[in-house]
């Protein structure tokens, strides 16, 4: 804990006063561009990976970058997703998945999951990408869990849109949807392609997005 206390105390007095004016700036309001729903996973950090500063990025991170469908009894997840389309009118949302993924592991290794049962009803939201992925063969357990991370991204974008403030926010022309996936050992993004349905190099795609470009609704 002692590391942690230290970093905070060299935040204070080192980064803090380079960008002083920033944070006055901040503080009595935000307007982040994009929400961006992760893993919880410790080695993947949105501000770091997209070099965003403070007040740039409206962040969601649980185990697994789940998103529930929209239902009766709304969580926070839910809750955040409304605030971030309706209250901040963020014009992306992106789900990011890794690589060795610890929920995708479990889901894909069929692992016992008992003696976590939060974690094992939690992880019932990526059913849809489970039974995909069970249905398709794979050369190597590695190979599963890897194109899991990417069958989840594509389920959790599909429970995005159950959302009516997404929906509604999708069928104006003013949000634009996008599925990563952040490869922790070569620091690469691939990409959801909405048109074709396939992940493809971020870096020699940038203007790609998982949603097809719309119009705005006409007045």
């Amino acid at each position: 804990m002692q590391d942690i206390i230290d970093g905070f105390l060299t935040f204070q007095r080192d980064a803090f006063p380079q960008r002083a004016a920033l944070f006055r700036d901040l503080a009595s309001r935000q307007s982040p561009r994009a929400l961006f729903i992760s893993c919880s996973d410790s080695r993947l950090v949105p501000e770091l990976v997209t070099q965003r500063e403070p007040g740039d990025l409206f962040v969601i991170r649980n185990a697994g970058n789940i998103v529930p469908s929209y239902g009766p009894e709304p969580g926070g997840v839910s809750a955040a997703v409304e605030y971030a389309v309706t209250a901040l009118g963020v014009a992306d949302i992106v789900i990011c998945g890794h690589s060795d993924c610890g929920a995708m592991t479990a889901i894909a290794s069929c692992q016992c999951m008992e003696h976590m049962p939060a974690v094992d009803k939690w992880l019932r939201y990526a059913d849809s990408a489970r039974i995909v992925n069970r249905a398709r063969h794979y050369a190597s357990e590695r190979e599963r869990v890897d194109a899991l991370v990417r069958e989840n991204v594509i389920a959790q974008l599909a429970n995005l849109k159950t959302h009516p403030s997404v929906r509604f926010a999708l069928d104006e022309g003013r949000l634009a949807l996008h599925g990563w996936v952040y490869d922790i050992a070569s620091g690469q993004i691939d990409a959801l392609d909405g048109r074709t349905n396939t992940f493809v190099p971020l870096a020699d795609h940038t203007r790609v997005r998982a949603t097809p470009e719309q119009l705005p609704a006409a007045v």
